[in-house]
């Protein structure tokens, strides 16, 4: 057994599966196998993956429903030095997943935790888009409401981060077809569905064609979504105060070339126009 499994008092934040039951770590099944506890979103789903791996620890349910009544309990067999893993039913716990308050309560009461990585549909997602991936804004899942759907994706309009949610398959066609309305059927756009799963499906195109195949194919339909959408272009003033606002940092760390070729790509502007600019704003 590792010093990290036999590590006593300790919250284990571990990242399990999205689909793939063999991109588990062999960390993870390590400390899922010694620790005292296991808090699982759902049972039920987790059970068949200690199953899978012939690991069998006691477990219980803290999900976004009883959570508030668990933390303190929890915090105080983690104080008594007992060894908790905290799973969500697939992927890293607290992205859009339950575990924000245990984690915030362990944080503030001393008690030990320990990330232990892994899949994350986020990522997967955004590792394959093809879209830019030095600023990327993660907005969740979008409000089910659809006036509450429309005014959020309103304010983003402007915002020149690569946009990404996750959508259900309910509300996928809805979320698209409001996308179009809002942000323009000719967004770059990017659907991956099912990632690491045996119908995994990535569509990507302009908004309005995605929208098309999703509407004409019902599998297009079925699933798990992330969804994301290429930034809108920035205006040349906020560029410009853009590239003012990190190109001095930038000066003051790395060499010219260096910092004007950073500075252009987090301020949306060519090399040639962020390098002039850099002449003018370097240190004497």
């Amino acid at each position: 057994m590792s010093n990290e499994s036999r590590q006593a008092g300790c919250l284990f934040v571990v990242a399990t599966p999205i689909g793939n039951l063999g991109d588990i770590s062999a960390r993870a099944l390590e400390v899922l196998q010694e620790v005292d506890l296991i808090a699982a979103e759902d049972t039920r789903h987790t059970r068949g993956l200690l199953r899978s791996y012939a690991i069998n620890r006691p477990m219980l349910a803290l999900h976004e429903h009883n959570e508030d009544a668990w933390v303190s309990r929890l915090v105080e067999r983690l104080q008594a030095g007992e060894r908790i893993a905290l799973v969500s039913d697939a992927g890293t716990p607290l992205i859009s997943d339950p575990g924000f308050a245990l984690v915030r309560a362990c944080r503030e009461a001393g008690v030990e935790l320990v990330c232990v990585p892994g899949p994350s549909a986020l990522i997967a997602a955004l590792s394959v888009a093809g879209l830019p991936t030095d600023r990327f804004r993660f907005e969740g899942f979008l409000p089910r409401k659809p006036p509450a759907r429309r005014t959020l994706l309103h304010t983003l309009r402007e915002e020149t981060a690569t946009l990404v949610f996750y959508e259900s398959s309910h509300r996928v066609l809805e979320a698209l077809q409001d996308m179009c309305e809002t942000l323009g059927g000719e967004r770059h756009t990017v659907l991956a569905r099912e990632l690491t799963k045996l119908h995994e499906t990535v569509l990507a195109g302009p908004l309005e064609q995605v929208l098309a195949q999703v509407r004409a194919d019902e599998n297009q339909r079925k699933g798990e979504f992330v969804l994301m959408l290429a930034g809108a272009e920035p205006s040349e003033d906020d560029a410009a105060s853009r590239l003012d606002e990190v190109l001095p940092v930038l000066l003051e760390e790395l060499p010219l070339k260096q910092a004007a070729g950073l500075a252009a790509r987090l301020a949306g502007v060519k090399r040639n126009a962020a390098y002039r600019r850099a002449l003018l704003l370097r240190p004497d």
